[in-house]
């Protein structure tokens, strides 16, 4: 079982980098080229120097001169309790809440870090050339654990209070050992990222940690919310009229609702199977619908939520769910805590 542990994180210091508004932002791999060089003009200290640098060799500079500066400061051994409020695409307000913790980086075949979805090649080469020049973990992995929550929020003020892109962070230095979690720990956002930990831990022994958020599954506030298909072509679908979007797969074509028949109870296979072409995705169900009744699709797929006792059972079958079935929201903050991979 995995054994997770305080670690000693890099931070902003405020006074020597500027406010914490404008020196982070959200994951590498939600960043357009647009938004990129609005987070790189917010500040010569923003993450996304970091993050998605011009060359991996500048963002090592970058770290160094940093670090030497002042404008990054090592902390002591510490867990961080991290709370985000977020509203959901169903705008519903809630809270969801885990700890940073420093998180063994083993192979998916040790069984106490579970993957759900495939990756791809080119994205992990990227990550590990960066890996090797910053020899810093500079963004961390979203797990899901099966038992009640480790901690509980320290009842003081907090350390950190940010908001980005409308969702609002919030962290507490919190004191502890190491921990035993009776459970594997299921990887809910960040595969590129973890499986790079593991190859560069291949290459470096010594770098056995990587960091991570992580959440119970139990707790309150950790939705996974559907992602909606919007497709160009599909042919006949089987099912029944009806209403409004419901249970199951419902699909939507010329203002008409229909429940999808299918024997299968996982929606973004249902989908599948019907085999659409042009597939384009969103978390928004309205926003699906207005796409076809503009006539820019010829119909849209409307999902339930996958649970997180699918994402579990897959994982632990060792298989992988299809593209866009889980959309873990909010994303995880990036610039609030580095893992250098001695801490």
């Amino acid at each position: 079982m995995p054994v997770v542990e305080p670690f000693r994180a890099l931070r902003y210091d405020t006074g020597a980098a500027g406010p914490l508004e404008t020196l982070v932002a959200p994951p590498y791999d939600v960043i357009s080229p647009q938004q990129r060089e609005s987070y790189l003009a917010r500040s010569a200290y923003n993450v996304v120097h970091l993050t998605l640098p011009d060359s991996e060799e500048q963002a090592a500079r970058d770290l160094t001169d940093w670090r030497a500066r002042g404008v990054l400061s090592q902390e002591r051994e510490l867990y961080w309790w991290v709370a985000q409020d977020y509203v959901g695409p169903d705008g519903v307000a809630r809270t969801r809440e885990g700890f940073a913790a420093s998180v063994p980086v083993t192979p998916y075949g040790a069984g106490d870090v579970l993957p759900h979805e495939r990756t791809h090649a080119g994205p992990k080469e990227g990550r590990l050339r960066l890996l090797r020049a910053t020899q810093t973990q500079l963004e961390p992995i979203f797990l899901l654990y099966d038992a009640p929550p480790v901690f509980a929020r320290p009842e003081t003020e907090p350390a950190v209070d940010v908001e980005e892109s409308g969702v609002r962070t919030r962290m507490w230095p919190v004191e502890g050992g190491a921990e035993t979690l009776e459970t594997p720990l299921l990887i809910a956002d960040g595969h590129h990222r973890y499986e790079t930990a593991v190859a560069y831990r291949t290459e470096n022994p010594a770098a056995t940690h990587t960091f991570a958020i992580l959440v119970s599954s139990r707790a309150p506030g950790l939705e996974i919310f559907p992602t909606h298909r919007i497709v160009e072509q599909v042919g006949d679908v089987p099912g029944e009229r009806v209403d409004g979007p419901g249970d199951g797969v419902t699909l939507y074509r010329d203002g008409v609702y229909t429940r999808v028949e299918s024997g299968d109870d996982f929606g973004p296979r249902v989908v599948e199977s019907f085999a659409p072409a042009g597939v384009s995705y969103t978390a928004y169900a309205d926003e699906a619908i207005a796409t076809v009744d503009r006539g820019d699709a010829d119909a849209a797929f409307l999902l339930q939520p996958v649970t997180v006792e699918q994402v579990a059972r897959f994982a632990r079958a060792g298989e992988t769910m299809p593209q866009k079935s889980t959309f873990f929201f909010p994303k995880l903050t990036s610039g609030l805590l580095f893992h250098p991979v001695d801490a």
